[in-house]
């Protein structure tokens, strides 16, 4: 028998006995309220009160008996209740935990400078925005890094050779764009 089944039963049997005492309780009552006028009535009322009172002791009995059940049938409904109560609370943190993963992963992803679609991306928005502009800052940041190629100064040539800027050298060295006719010296004697 089902827990709920068992206590709707017993809750009904303790509400037939709570019925039957005040029914017993209150002929007792009336019982007491009349006043014998023989001895026979005297016999009478004494034999029938006492009948009341073990009736009532038994029915009382019968209820602690009966509330004994049900306090029982309570204690067992409350464990199964709070065993449940555990379980889905275990899951519940073992779902968050599963979630808050996820969630890292998305943040590394996307940190990372990766595509990440965007049902991933909402996510890691919803569950906490300055997480999310985190990530993508990152993730310009990287992809600025990934993406950025390198050159050499333009400059480079100059500033390392140490060359000094020399006109009259370089106008010396210089190769002559002109023919230029052969020299004859003439062969003149002098006299001194």
């Amino acid at each position: 028998m089902k827990i709920s089944e068992a206590q709707k039963k017993y809750q009904q049997q303790r509400q037939a006995l709570i019925n039957q005492r005040k029914q017993l309780v209150k002929k007792r009552d009336e019982l007491q309220k009349k006043v014998p006028v023989s001895e026979e009535e005297k016999a009478y009322f004494s034999e029938t009160a006492a009948t009341l009172e073990l009736s009532i002791k038994e029915v009382n009995q019968k209820f602690d008996e009966n509330q004994t059940v049900l306090d029982q049938l309570a204690e067992q409904h409350a464990a199964v209740w709070n065993k449940e109560v555990s379980r889905q609370q275990k899951d519940a943190v073992q779902e968050a935990a599963m979630e808050l993963g996820k969630v890292m992963a998305v943040f590394r992803r996307i940190s990372s400078g990766a595509i990440v679609p965007g049902k991933d991306e909402q996510k890691l928005m919803e569950y906490n925005m300055e997480m999310y502009k985190a990530a993508k800052n990152l993730a310009t940041m990287r992809i600025m890094e990934e993406k950025r190629k390198k050159y050499d100064s333009l400059w480079k040539d100059e500033n390392e050779t140490g060359e000094e800027y020399d006109p009259q050298g370089k106008a010396d060295n210089a190769e002559a764009a002109v023919d230029l006719p052969e020299i004859e010296m003439p062969d003149i004697e002098y006299e001194f």
